[in-house]
């Protein structure tokens, strides 16, 4: 019966030690993969688009405004318009220049709103 309650004590000693370490982590801020400051998505016909992505991340400091609509991954907007589930330029109007319309009007600064501003023919 000793040996039990030694175990259990032990046992409980490792989770509150691990509990403790990850809220050390968490306090501490240690950094989280953002992905990269700059991506070059895919354009189309009309040339590709450099995005500012870190800018993004530090304007709307909430990665679910965009990527509710399409995974953190390299890629996914293109994988998603060849499955059928996103239409071409969906993400662009109904994300892109829509969020950069509603804070001009709104009279804060805001990124392009049209086609030639961000994508480059090369």
């Amino acid at each position: 019966m000793t040996a039990r309650i030694n175990t259990r004590k032990t046992i409980a000693a490792l989770v509150l030690a691990m509990l403790t370490a990850a809220g050390w982590a968490w306090a501490s801020g240690t950094p989280t993969n953002k992905g990269a400051a700059e991506i070059v998505l895919e354009g189309g016909t009309s040339g590709s688009v450099a995005f500012p992505h870190q800018r993004h991340q530090e304007k709307l400091t909430d990665c679910n405004i965009c990527h509710a609509a399409f995974p953190q991954k390299t890629g996914s907007i293109e994988e998603l318009k060849a499955q059928g589930k996103l239409a071409k330029k969906q993400i662009m109007n109904e994300q892109c220049t829509k969020c950069h319309k509603e804070k001009r009007q709104a009279g804060e600064k805001a990124g392009p709103t049209t086609c030639t501003t961000c994508h480059v023919k090369q």
